[in-house]
């Protein structure tokens, strides 16, 4: 639709507005002073995470990456990297491009890399090998020698295992600390330069790992494309805000970057492949996915830097796991604020002091933002049913702009325009967002892999009476706390 959609969106948000006569609107005056304040504190967020991400992004970073590469010259010694490779039921096409792109990168490292590849169908140990090969040959001798391949392949246990597996692989290699391993997933592209990027940064000792921008490839134009997109820019934005800090919220699985003798260190390798939290009511609940979420969590507990790289990207090729937008949103949205839940409260038990106070208070917002955002439309939606209904075109006229205004904002950050699309996804995300998170939050023990079949929850559900009774208590639990928000800003909003 172009200019002409954002000039249509302008139009009805400003028609709704003006629509709406001011003197109807007394009477839930009370429901929009909530809407309000929440809305200050909400959006004063976003813009000291604009700010912050703003910063980094012009001042701080090109300075911290000019004296990290000046040191890492002046060392003379070439990072070896290891590159760690999980494929599996992934498409044989996607498989070819994310591997040529991954033996590129290698060959461009000046130390040397060694390719550990975990895999579970032979076939992927064929086609593997056969990429392998033709890079090598296009690449030439010189190179050739300086990248060896291990393809390693089990038995499909899970993710954990493999990546646990592989690691203790690459502790044999006896890497030292100046040596890299690189965290890829089968789906995910490395950019060339991704060793030349990343190494020199690890000549502070204080720096465990580092993560950086990620693209998304979606073969079909779309809903979940659009919405792949905006998140991936409000990624870019966080990430750069926390990268101040230097303490990233997560080291994405897609591709990130350890230094080789933490990510090889026993303790370590024992977190990706049996984490766990204990929980007051579910027991102790193993971790099934989420393991970049335990690499994180060791790194921040034992008081390493983590710092994010914005101007090196990797490119996901993502497609919908279900055949609705909506379901595919909210199944990716479970299992990724399942990972974070997960991991929130032991993250927010570390002392502000280890982590840095922007670091401890925002792992507290993560929380936090569940119930103020759903607090607002909760009040609108009291206020209507109860007191007056015209207050509903004057929150949609609401949400419309804020939502339009904060896109523009958002697209300063990659210098592009952004789809008309952009403020109504925006708004699923948040609403629909808090709303799986405040289910998540009390079913921690659900788990699942969007391509695997192994599950933790359900199946077992209906052989035991015990996690029938954890899921009767998660329910109930859910449904006190959502009341008594409801009592909340019933008082709040004075509708009572």
């Amino acid at each position: 639709m172009g200019v002409l959609g954002h000039i249509a969106y302008v139009v009805v948000f400003l028609g709704l507005a003006l629509s709406v006569p001011f003197h109807s609107l007394e009477s839930v005056s009370g429901a929009l002073v909530v809407v309000g304040v929440i809305g200050i504190w909400r959006y004063s967020w976003a813009l000291t995470n604009f700010l912050r991400a703003f910063w980094f992004l012009k001042r701080v970073y090109p300075r911290r990456k000019a004296v990290a590469h000046a040191a890492y010259a002046e060392t003379g010694l070439a990072a070896h990297a290891y590159f760690l490779v999980t494929s599996y039921k992934i498409e044989p096409e996607t498989t070819s491009r994310v591997y040529r792109s991954i033996f590129v990168a290698a060959a461009r490292s000046d130390g040397g890399a060694t390719v550990v590849c975990s895999v579970v169908d032979s076939s992927d140990v064929r086609l593997i090998r056969a990429i392998h090969q033709r890079v090598m040959t296009e690449i030439g001798p010189e190179r050739c020698k300086a990248v060896r391949l291990i393809v390693d392949q089990i038995a499909g246990t899970g993710k954990r295992d493999a990546l646990a597996r592989s690691l203790r692989l690459i502790a044999r290699e006896a890497p030292t600390r100046r040596d890299i391993v690189v965290f890829v997933d089968g789906d995910s592209c490395v950019p060339e330069d991704i060793v030349a990027a990343s190494a020199p940064f690890f000549t502070d000792p204080d720096v465990g790992a580092v993560t950086t921008d990620e693209r998304v490839e979606i073969r079909d134009a779309g809903l979940f494309r659009d919405w792949f997109s905006l998140r991936f820019n409000q990624r870019q934005v966080m990430m750069s805000s926390m990268g101040l800090s230097n303490r990233v919220l997560t080291l994405t699985g897609r591709m990130s970057v350890v230094r080789a003798d933490l990510a090889t260190d026993p303790g370590f390798v024992t977190q990706v492949q049996s984490d766990f939290i204990d929980h007051w009511r579910l027991g102790r609940v193993a971790f099934l996915t989420g393991d970049d979420k335990s690499t994180w969590f060791w790194l921040l507990k034992h008081g390493y830097k983590m710092g994010y790289l914005p101007d090196v990207a990797s490119v996901s090729m993502e497609s919908q796991p279900q055949p609705g937008f909506v379901d595919s949103a909210v199944t990716l949205m479970i299992r990724w604020f399942g990972n974070m839940l997960r991991t929130n409260a032991r993250a927010l038990a570390l002392p502000p002091s280890q982590i840095g106070l922007f670091t401890w208070w925002s792992i507290l917002d993560q929380r936090i933002s569940i119930w103020t955002t759903l607090a607002g439309p909760l009040s609108v939606l009291l206020g209507a049913v109860f007191v007056e209904p015209m207050v509903v075109p004057a929150y949609i006229a609401w949400v419309m702009m804020t939502r339009y205004v904060y896109c523009c904002v958002l697209s300063l950050v990659r210098g592009e325009g952004f789809p008309i699309t952009y403020p109504l996804l925006l708004y699923f995300s948040q609403i629909g967002g808090a709303a799986v998170k405040s289910h998540v939050l009390f079913r921690l023990d659900r788990q699942r892999w969007t391509r695997q079949s192994a599950a933790i929850g359900r199946s077992v559900a209906r052989r035991s009476w015990r996690i029938w009774l954890k899921s009767l208590s998660s329910t109930f639990s859910h449904a006190l706390a959502l009341g008594w928000l409801t009592f909340g800003v019933v008082l709040l909003s004075g509708i009572a």
